[in-house]
């Protein structure tokens, strides 16, 4: 089992505060940050980077993102309890852990089967259990469609259609479009035969690697 102290906490309701004051107003979203422990996430020789506010490697050419990332995506996304929710790029697997708090029934797949185990060891023992699948996110997860909001965490080069189409009606998708330096955070939502965009701030994520993402 791992630790959860006193001073975790403290550093836990610290960072929400920070998130507050940075513009994220969706109380649902800074409890979950305050409920899920990202330090069991790091390395110990790396513990007093779990709760500045900043993205961190953890391997693989892949970081943990910064927590206002998270906390941004997460509030744009307006999970509401008991939706299905697809998160394309598992990595730590921290984002999945919010989206669970926030009572969503989460589908995750992630491209690096190395990302892939670990998540899927880690997480159960800290009491999150999303559905964990290994393959190319950009292509989404059809098998479980529709969802009723999708989150991706990599920049992708274009919205790829296999995830529009994997969107239910009324749906929700959150992701960054750009180039492997920036993409601006979009929002797509699902209306009958339309689909209406909205463009938020410009973020620095990894690249979508996949047939309908980046190329390696």
């Amino acid at each position: 089992m791992f630790e959860d102290n006193y001073r975790q906490r403290g550093l836990r309701n610290k960072l929400v505060r920070l998130l507050r004051q940075k513009g994220i107003t969706d109380e649902r979203v800074l409890t979950a940050i305050g409920k899920v422990p990202r330090h069991v996430f790091f390395e110990n020789a790396f513990l007093e980077h779990a709760y500045q506010d900043k993205a961190f490697p953890i391997g693989e050419g892949q970081t943990i993102s910064q927590p206002y990332t998270v906390a941004f995506q997460t509030e744009k996304l307006m999970v509401q309890p008991g939706q299905s929710v697809l998160e394309v790029g598992t990595g730590s697997g921290y984002q999945a852990c919010i989206l669970l708090e926030l009572g969503a029934r989460v589908y995750t797949i992630e491209y690096n089967r190395v990302l892939f185990e670990k998540a899927r060891k880690l997480l159960p023992k800290m009491g999150y259990r999303p559905h964990f699948h290994l393959g190319d996110g950009s292509k989404g997860l059809p098998a479980f469609a529709p969802y009723h909001r999708i989150l991706v965490t990599a920049g992708a080069p274009v919205i790829p259609e296999a995830l529009t189409a994997q969107l239910a009606d009324e749906g929700l998708l959150i992701i960054p479009v750009g180039d492997r330096e920036k993409q601006v955070m979009v929002r797509i939502t699902k209306k009958g035969n339309k689909l209406i965009r909205e463009d938020f701030d410009y973020f620095s994520f990894v690249p979508l690697l996949g047939e309908q993402g980046w190329k390696k």
